[in-house]
C-alpha cells in the first residue's frame, strides 16, 4: 500500500503501472492512494523491488508491505 504526496495520486499510480515487476496497481480511497500486487520468488527481491525501484519514485510519502504466507487453496508460499 502506497501513501502518495497531494494531487499526485495518479501520476505515482502511472509510474507503478511502468515496473514490469507491479502484477496489479489500483488508486483507492482512504488511509492510502495505491494498492500494488506483486508476486516475488523470494522476501530478499522484494525487499530489493521495494527500496530500490518503488520507494524511489517521485510523490510517494510511504509504503506498507504485507504479504501473503498461506494461499486460499492451501499451498505455501516457500522462498
Amino acid at each position: 500500500m502506497v501513501s502518495s504526496e497531494v494531487g499526485k495520486e495518479l501520476q505515482v499510480l502511472d509510474e507503478l503501472k511502468k515496473l514490469q515487476e507491479i502484477d496489479e496497481a489500483y488508486a483507492v480511497s482512504g488511509v492510502y492512494d495505491v494498492v500494488v500486487k506483486v508476486e516475488e520468488s523470494s522476501m530478499e527481491t522484494l525487499k530489493d523491488l521495494i527500496n530500490r525501484r518503488i520507494k524511489r519514485i517521485n510523490g510517494i510519502e510511504s509504503t506498507i508491505t504485507m504479504y501473503v504466507n498461506d494461499r486460499s487453496n492451501g499451498s505455501k508460499i516457500t522462498e
